[in-house]
């Protein structure tokens, strides 16, 4: 019996998905850094600010999916979280181009940007997961396999990462923090252009059918 290949659909989601986590983590391995060394903040209220964005990113898609779930569908929650976040990533380099300048501004900047980031991620992380299994016919033993696949993406973003990021971020002169936010807010356009550009050709049914649509009325 020959083996079924997987949807086109699914490396798309696979790339959209490696991008945005190579955003995310990038960001996150030089954020505490950037607070304590150009935004001179203690490590104990830099740990706290990193300690609650790490955890708001968490509770977000609860909201996010209802909202998809509801109102949006998940392709435009997807858009518009990704949109989001890269305001975030660029607001964060705002922030790092600044500090040098006026602390508060660039504080008030990092503020802004990580509440477009935490926003961003709630709409856009619950989204993409779940339309991978829409990709595939009720009962379709390929399902396992393919979460597989797209988590493979995950670690992937998550791999390279802190090697580019941290690498053009941490050089030890924290004007170069700005750099690795840069890239990370390039990784989440590469993200977002990738998903608008391929999402009407390949994220169908078998059928043909599009998924991730908005509901035809909004659920009362």
């Amino acid at each position: 019996m020959i083996k079924q290949a997987h949807p086109k659909g699914l490396y798309l989601l696979f790339v959209t998905e490696m991008w945005e986590r190579f955003s995310y983590y990038g960001m996150r391995a030089i954020f505490v850094l950037f607070m304590v060394k150009a935004l001179l903040m203690d490590k104990a209220a830099a740990s706290g600010i990193y300690g609650t964005y790490t955890s708001l990113v968490y509770v977000t898609p609860l909201i996010g999916g209802y909202i998809a779930d509801r109102y949006w569908g998940n392709r435009r929650s997807i858009i518009t979280g990704g949109l989001l976040m890269a305001i975030g990533q660029f607001m964060m380099f705002f922030s790092g181009s600044l500090f040098s300048q006026s602390i508060g501004t660039a504080t008030t900047m990092m503020y802004v940007g990580l509440g477009a980031l935490i926003a961003g991620n709630g709409m856009f992380k619950p989204n993409i997961s779940s339309m991978v299994g829409q990709l595939y016919p009720a009962g379709d033993k390929r399902v396992d396999a393919a979460f597989t696949i797209f988590y493979m993406g995950i670690n992937a973003g998550a791999l390279l990462a802190p090697l580019v990021c941290g690498t053009l971020g941490d050089t030890g002169n924290a004007h170069d923090f700005k750099w690795g936010f840069l890239a990370a807010g390039f990784g989440m356009l590469i993200s977002l252009v990738v998903f608008s550009l391929l999402k009407n050709r390949y994220l169908v049914t078998p059928e043909g059918k599009a998924i991730g649509m908005a509901p035809k009325r909004a659920v009362d």
